[in-house]
């Protein structure tokens, strides 16, 4: 009877799981066919454009079926393109129906490259002549630095603004490793590859310190200089204001340091945008959001229907990790470039990079199409948060590179990392055993530490891998081996700093990247943009999410932004990736 009650429960929990899943498709597909049945957005005149950066800023919004409507059911904001930004941002600036824009940047959720590109465009838009409202009840400083372009700044009420420095923090396993009894094997090359220290030391090495107050220090500096350019305020009497902790200060501290122009509340500044739209106060503003507006059509005077293109190819996320569906797939991205190296309407490329790097193997696979590529038409990387490792290594055999101050790169150097789990399982009472036909038969075993000639085997494998990896790069920047390996050694570079060592060739951004390749294929007035890789269609997307790794994007989900999902998805990197590594030292997290 036991049994069978528990048959019978097991039945029916099953059928309800059956049935919820079955739904939910069903509201995906209903929500498919609406979006793609959906009638073309107007635009009214006397419009403002809203931006709203609410949600995670991707370099490229994908049509997710799946994930957005997942994301709809938690009231999670569903990621925003960059490229939906910049574009909107461009139209509006020519757009005669859009008199201005309105900001809330509030929590913005990327990284300071990303900031940086769209505070970039916001001051072209302000060339225009047309104005810039910002407002929130909180900025964070990543919030508050691109609200500083605005020609208002306003925060409510017993608001807050955080204005503090940057710090960067980063956890260590190695005394958890310990007690649960597993030792991180180690092998690498470069004094400054610190990727491996979570797992072998309790805190930074001098290296590592060093080098992560250099790049800091040199973002933090940018970012006073830009403020200052906007509100003012010398860099001096930033800093002073920062170690005074603004977010604990009254409202009076916050006017009178210049870092706002007013405290308002929502009906305030709404009144406010009325009077700069000249719409009568009893009547509702006329307005578009960004994301509705990324799909409105404005001609561009300057272009065309032309049959050159320049193709811009996104490179987004860890090289070859964990998750097949998720990040760059080498052999996904390879097939990209070479595609746009055959068509011969495409007269150049730029490769756009925001990759902490990742499997030494992938990045030798792109590369070698990188490389292919521009020996045939002019090929730009235009790197965005992050081009290290194999972000770089991706990068070399460019033509040029363009950067921004911002931006992360280098970190030149290769690691593998492999756990020898044998002190936990005698803990936990598992025994091992095997039977082999030649010496490195079982290699590599986790169940038991090296040998002496397995450590010297896989350092020659670690030092080949670094050999290679310098040779591309003194190759692509037509230099030597030796003095790239006097800059490499796994040191991180702000995009600032590798100005001046021959990493980076220019600072800007994607547009100044896209201008760059229209002059080299010299057809500067006759080109247009295609992105690359092509999008699916909604239909196409939902059925790869639902044949792709659905529990790692529920779980994505449900802990985004949770510390301890990152730290869960740092130890499943090191149980699952590829042994040798060239990716950057740790997950980077500058607030």
């Amino acid at each position: 009877m036991k049994k069978f009650l528990k048959y019978t429960l097991a039945v029916i929990v099953g059928s309800f799981v059956t049935i919820g899943i079955l739904m939910l498709a069903f509201f995906i597909m209903i929500g498919i066919f609406a979006a793609s049945s959906q009638k073309e957005i107007s635009v009214k005149d006397n419009s403002v454009l809203v931006i709203k950066l609410d949600g995670p800023i991707v370099e490229r919004k994908i049509s997710d079926p799946i994930s957005d409507a997942i994301a709809e059911i938690l009231g999670e904001p569903s990621p925003i393109g960059l490229n939906q930004i910049l574009s909107s941002i461009k139209k509006a600036q020519r757009d005669d129906r859009i008199k201005g824009i309105y900001l809330e940047s509030g929590t913005v959720l990327a990284g300071y490259a990303t900031v940086e590109e769209i505070r970039n465009a916001l001051l072209d838009f302000k060339n225009s002549g047309k104005f810039i409202i910002s407002y929130a009840p909180v900025y964070t400083q990543k919030s508050y630095y691109l609200a500083s372009v605005a020609d208002k700044v306003y925060l409510s009420p017993g608001g807050m603004l955080e204005f503090k420095g940057i710090s960067s923090h980063r956890t260590f396993f190695k005394n958890t490793l310990e007690k649960l009894g597993i030792e991180m094997q180690v092998f690498r090359h470069g004094e400054f590859k610190s990727a491996v220290e979570p797992y072998t030391r309790t805190d930074m090495s001098k290296p590592a310190r060093m080098q992560t107050l250099t790049y800091t220090l040199s973002i933090w500096n940018h970012l006073l200089s830009k403020i200052n350019d906007s509100r003012g305020l010398s860099a001096e009497k930033l800093n002073v204001i920062a170690d005074q902790v603004p977010m604990f200060k009254d409202e009076t501290f916050l006017m009178q340091t210049g870092l706002i122009d007013g405290l308002k509340y929502k009906d305030q500044v709404i009144n406010e945008l009325k009077d700069s739209t000249n719409t009568d106060y009893s009547k509702d503003i006329n307005s578009i959001e960004i994301k509705k507006y990324a799909d409105v059509y404005v001609p561009d005077d300057k272009k065309g229907i032309s049959k050159n293109k320049i193709a811009v190819i996104y490179a987004e996320g860890v090289i070859d990790g964990t998750d097949s569906s998720e990040g760059i797939i080498s052999e996904d991205l390879s097939r990209t470039i070479r595609q746009a190296r055959r068509d011969t309407t495409i007269k150049a490329v730029v490769l756009r990079i925001n990759s902490p790097g990742g499997s030494a193997l992938g990045s030798e696979i792109i590369w070698r199409e990188v490389k292919l590529t521009s020996e045939t038409k002019p090929l730009i990387v235009s790197m965005s948060d992050l081009a290290a490792s194999g972000g770089y290594y991706i990068a070399c055999a460019a033509d040029t590179i363009v950067a921004h101050p911002n931006t992360l790169t280098g970190s030149i150097g290769v690691f593998g990392l492999i756990p020898n789990v044998k002190g936990l399982f005698n803990k936990i009472g598992i025994t091992t055993d095997r039977v082999k036909t030649n010496k490195y038969a079982d290699l590599p075993s986790i169940d038991r530490p090296f040998t002496s000639d397995e450590k010297e085997l896989l350092q020659a494998f670690v030092e080949n891998s670094y050999n290679t990896f310098i040779d591309r790069c003194a190759e692509g920047r037509n230099t030597t081996k030796e003095k790239i390996d006097e800059i490499g050694q796994g040191r991180v570079w702000s995009g600032k700093d590798a100005i001046d060592i021959n990493l980076v060739d220019l600072l800007g951004g994607l547009d100044d990247a896209i201008e760059i390749a229209a002059k080299n294929a010299n057809i500067t007035d006759d080109y247009r943009i295609v992105e690359l890789p092509e999008e699916l269609t909604p239909f196409e997307q939902f059925v790869k999410s639902m044949g792709g790794n659905v529990k790692t994007r529920i779980m994505s989900l449900f802990w985004k932004n949770n510390d301890y999902a990152k730290i869960l998805q740092i130890i499943n990197n090191v149980e699952n990736n590829y042994p040798i590594q060239a990716r950057i030292p740790y997950d980077i997290s500058l607030n």
